[in-house]
């Protein structure tokens, strides 16, 4: 890091910050400090002759890669003066920005270099569209234990060139991949369609390059959770649905990310991330099993994470990170109240409305869930063990598996004839 020292009766502090990455693996959600510098020095001067130096701010780029559909929450659950911040950091790392004072109306309001953090990270959860983001550094001008100016910069995992670059990729297959959706569907149309959308197109890897941002989801197709739930972001966010990240953990108490989505007026949480089998059955969930207990492939998707409510999703998740979370009650827009598949009781009628309907699609798995645990062990006892399952296939359908999540009371159904 490149170190100023000047001559004056203050104290120049430079941090560097970088932002608290979640990856779906321990110790990522821990702060990296990356350098602390501070230098100071005197001279004879008189003290009415002293004054904070005012570097020479760099150009400012000719380029804005900010998203104008981008959901304000995190801005919103900021208070006046955190937001005058927030708008200036916007747009410095919005415009691939360096070294640019925070407006001075901050300090005025009570605002510190104690403040950044949460404001940066804030910043960050509203606008997955800056996927170049690496974190930020700045310099605080102080005399005494006065602060009299912050200086910001964004730091960057590439070069603006690149950037530039990236974007347009990253738009190209944000284009294709709204292609099959309007943009006047029903909010609920919306949110499936880019949940199975992204779970189709992208494979969780860990060793995945740039998992941290959307570039890793839309052109090369390998995440993390961090990944799917800015892709997510992104896409219904272009869609005209609201949409934030989420931060926390998971039971395993490693560091998640998922998103709190509006749906019809009303919030709830999506977690794309554990919607896809490629990453799920890496924790051993769900269990598959045949008659004969031969290994076989899996449906893509799981659905237990689509519009969940709050309730719903601390059974296996814990919400953490800077921003105030709402706590999420309706179920109209679950994905298994939406379609049909939740089950108070063993019902025959509505069991074989189901499978009637994914057969006349062409479907060929059924996720069922269960109001409660009394029921779930009324459909696993009748579909397995007295095995009326295969009263609801047909002749040609001779062969079939299930996986199980007790924690969610659910059950996928699948024809797979091997």
């Amino acid at each position: 890091m490149r170190k100023n020292i000047y001559n004056f009766a203050f104290f120049l502090w430079m941090v560097l910050l970088c932002i608290r990455l979640t990856g779906c693996a321990d110790g990522l959600m821990n702060e990296i400090p990356r350098d602390l510098t501070a230098v100071w020095g005197e001279t004879g001067e008189t003290e009415e002759e002293r004054v904070s130096p005012t570097p020479s701010p760099e150009p400012v780029p000719a380029v804005n890669f900010l998203m104008e559909e981008a959901f304000p929450y995190a801005y919103d659950s900021l208070n006046e003066t955190e937001q005058i911040w927030y708008r200036d950091m916007e747009q410095i790392l919005g415009s691939f920005g360096t070294e640019r004072k925070l407006d001075q109306s901050g300090l005025a309001g009570g605002l510190s270099d104690a403040d950044i953090d949460k404001i940066f990270q804030c910043v960050l959860s509203d606008h997955p569209e800056f996927f170049y983001v690496e974190g930020y550094s700045y310099i605080k001008y102080a005399r005494g234990e006065k602060i009299n100016a912050i200086e910001f910069s964004g730091t960057y995992n590439v070069e603006l060139d690149t950037a530039l670059r990236r974007r347009e990729e990253i738009e190209a297959a944000a284009e294709g991949l709204l292609a099959g959706i309007t943009a006047d569907a029903p909010d609920y149309d919306k949110v499936k369609y880019v949940y199975e959308t992204l779970i189709r197109n992208t494979d969780y890897d860990l060793a995945a390059p740039d998992n941290q941002n959307i570039y890793s989801v839309f052109v090369k197709h390998f995440s993390v959770c961090q990944g799917y739930a800015k892709a997510t972001q992104y896409l219904l966010n272009r869609l005209g649905v609201e949409c934030t990240l989420v931060l926390g953990t998971v039971e395993t108490g490693e560091g998640h990310a998922w998103n709190l989505v509006k749906v019809d007026g009303e919030y709830y949480y999506l977690d794309t991330t554990w919607g896809d089998v490629s990453y799920r059955t890496e924790d051993s969930w769900p269990e598959a099993a045949t008659e004969e207990g031969q290994k076989i492939s899996m449906p893509e998707i799981n659905y237990d994470y689509l519009n969940v409510t709050t309730e719903e999703l601390l059974r296996t998740h814990s919400i953490g990170g800077e921003v105030p979370m709402p706590l999420c009650t309706a179920t109209a827009a679950n994905y298994y109240v939406r379609e049909g598949a939740l089950f108070t009781a063993y019902d025959r009628t509505q069991m074989e409305t189901l499978f009637q309907k994914a057969a006349e699609s062409g479907q060929r798995d059924i996720t069922i869930k269960c109001a409660d645990a009394a029921c779930y062990e009324e459909v696993l006892t009748e579909l397995i063990e007295e095995q009326e399952i295969f009263d609801y296939l047909s002749d040609e359908e001779s062969s079939i598996a299930y996986a199980q999540n007790e924690k969610q009371r659910s059950l996928t159904f699948w024809v797979t004839n091997e």
